[in-house]
């Protein structure tokens, strides 16, 4: 949201908001565009008739004092995609979709476009080297690049964002399923991709992952008024650390690594070429692609260890990207940590679909915290009952992030490398400190 007010400011709107608390870094970037309110909470007094729209948060309650005077004024109201919507409507739409990765292949084709002067707006999920914000709005622009993500739009519109944004281009990366609190089964979450596929523009394009068991299910036999283009796994070589791409006669080195991170690649080197970017221009833009922030990023490292940190909750994202630092680095023993932070991975009746999902660790740890069930309203888990849900006897569980960072400090660091995986923060466990303290030379 603060990068959306941001959008909106540097287009020449007028732009105020509310929120009942503002963390980093949306705080400092707000008030370096003077956006930052006064004082935090809600006020209805900031709702009046002179507003054009108001844009409603995901997280906002149905019972927002602000919301309410809204709808009593009768005033345009927005949630975040259908404003993205409504700012791209003219515009050409591509939308990246999918249960893991969305974030990542958003990320290469921006990168990418940057590279080869395409001028389009997006939104994307993560902080991307070279670009200020994670929205960009304006007149010109011929492309919308969006992150289509699954989960609900507001709480007045229960219908997941990549719904609304009705894309002329879209890609779904994979299906797995996520999100247990809204889309009860399996079957009810995969419904949501094949609704999605159901509202691309008539002769649009769908790009998916053809190595995904559900997609090669639901996609080849969808619409048939749209062009369907199946992707995979690209040949590649791992050389001293170095993952290398196959292109011609050519060996491409990348800064990336995993296979799903290759997959990623290679759906968004597809979106690129419908772009008007060929797929030599494309391999020489990827080669100074870092990768997302909090996907497989790497923090710090030496010649004995590199510690890295991932945005891997849900099973088939831990799997991929435990195997992905395993081959990266075969010669190297592997701790990997892992906080279940989401509504799913702390529920009891899903905890069973992580079995095995730690295995290739040599070191497995998960941490979660007790209170963070609670604000979730969830039935207390026990150390037992996760790991038998890893079905895992050497899994190690920890509950106090003092105690975890304590036991990862004292682990001997030679010839080994450290993974961090959460969409939380390990209860504000600081990273960058934590990994100096590992590679620092005294250990």
């Amino acid at each position: 949201m603060h990068n959306l007010a941001i959008a909106l400011y540097k287009k020449g709107y007028n732009v105020t908001g509310s929120d009942d608390e503002i963390f980093e870094p949306s705080k400092s970037r707000l008030a370096r565009f003077n956006l930052l309110p006064a004082e935090s909470g809600w006020d209805e007094d900031n709702i009046h008739k002179g507003l054009d729209a108001v844009i409603l948060g995901m997280h906002s309650r149905a019972d927002n004092p602000e919301l309410l005077k809204a709808q009593k004024l009768g005033l345009r109201i927005y949630s975040y995609p259908e404003y993205l919507y409504e700012q791209s409507k003219d515009k050409r739409r591509i939308v990246i979709g999918g249960s893991h990765g969305k974030t990542t292949i958003t990320a290469m084709i921006l990168h990418v476009g940057r590279e080869n002067n395409l001028d389009c707006d997006f939104m994307v999920g993560a902080q991307l080297d070279g670009f200020d914000v994670m929205v960009k709005l304006s007149e010109n622009a011929r492309f919308m690049i969006l992150e289509g993500d699954e989960y609900l739009t507001s709480p007045i519109d229960r219908r997941p964002k990549f719904h609304l944004y009705k894309p002329d281009i879209a890609l779904l990366s994979g299906v797995a399923w996520d999100h247990i609190n809204v889309f009860p089964t399996f079957e009810n979450y995969v419904d949501q991709f094949k609704s999605f596929i159901n509202l691309i523009s008539p002769d649009g394009i769908l790009i998916y992952c053809e190595d995904d068991i559900e997609l090669k299910k639901i996609c080849p036999v969808s619409r048939p008024d749209i062009k369907k283009t199946p992707y995979s796994l690209p040949p590649f070589t791992v050389e001293s650390g170095v993952t290398k791409i196959k292109f011609q006669d050519e060996e491409i080195p990348l800064q990336i690594f995993g296979r799903h991170n290759l997959l990623n690649l290679n759906g968004a080197r597809l979106v690129c070429n419908n772009l008007g970017i060929s797929d030599t221009q494309f391999y020489s833009s990827i080669q100074s692609f870092k990768g997302a922030s909090k996907r497989l990023e790497r923090i710090a490292g030496n010649d004995e260890s590199t510690i890295f940190k991932d945005f891997a909750h849900s099973p088939s994202k831990l799997m991929a990207t435990l195997k992905a630092v395993k081959e990266q680095y075969p010669d190297k023993q592997l701790v990997a940590c892992m906080e279940l932070h989401t509504f799913s991975s702390l529920s009891q009746e899903f905890l069973s679909h992580y079995k095995g999902c730690m295995d290739a660790a040599d070191r497995a740890i998960v941490y979660f915290n007790p209170h963070a069930i609670q604000l979730k309203k969830l039935p207390q888990l026990t150390v037992d009952q996760v790991r038998d849900g890893f079905a895992n006897k050497n899994l190690e569980v920890y509950t106090d992030s003092d105690k975890l960072e304590q036991c990862l400090i004292e682990e001997d660091w030679h010839h080994k490398n450290l993974l961090m995986m959460s969409s939380g923060d390990f209860d504000g466990l600081d990273m960058n400190a934590l990994a100096k303290k590992i590679t620092s030379p005294h250990l």
